[in-house]
């Protein structure tokens, strides 16, 4: 919906495709959709859930058996966005390398972007 012909709406790092892969497979789904909603700190927020089938206006991005699908309105806020995966001694999780956020709470969970 908001692409360049020939560019991933978002990218995956292997950790962040490993992963998604593996959740797909545990939990016999179509693949994990991310989008934004207001709250949080900074204003918006990260959203990750499981999909059971593909919207018709989802942008789809496949990746070494890894399935992102990304809710309409959270596209144009998410383009340019690499998804990693990190393990650390104290928690795991997905990480968003967002070119669009302009500020971040101190938690890492709430993000705020540029008001056009």
């Amino acid at each position: 919906m908001f692409g360049i012909p020939g560019k991933q709406a978002v990218t995956l790092t292997p950790a962040a495709t490993a992963q998604i892969a593996r959740l797909m497979d545990r939990d016999g789904t179509t693949g994990l959709r991310i989008g934004i909603k207001k709250g949080g700190c900074a204003g918006m927020e990260y959203t990750m859930d499981y999909a059971t089938e593909i919207d018709p206006n989802d942008e789809v991005v496949e990746q070494d058996g890894a399935r992102v699908m990304i809710a309409p309105m959270a596209q144009m806020f998410l383009f340019g966005t690499e998804i990693d995966y990190a393990t650390s001694l104290l928690e795991s999780g997905f990480r968003f390398n967002n070119p669009n956020v302009t500020e971040a709470c101190g938690c890492g969970e709430s993000i705020k972007f540029a008001e056009t």
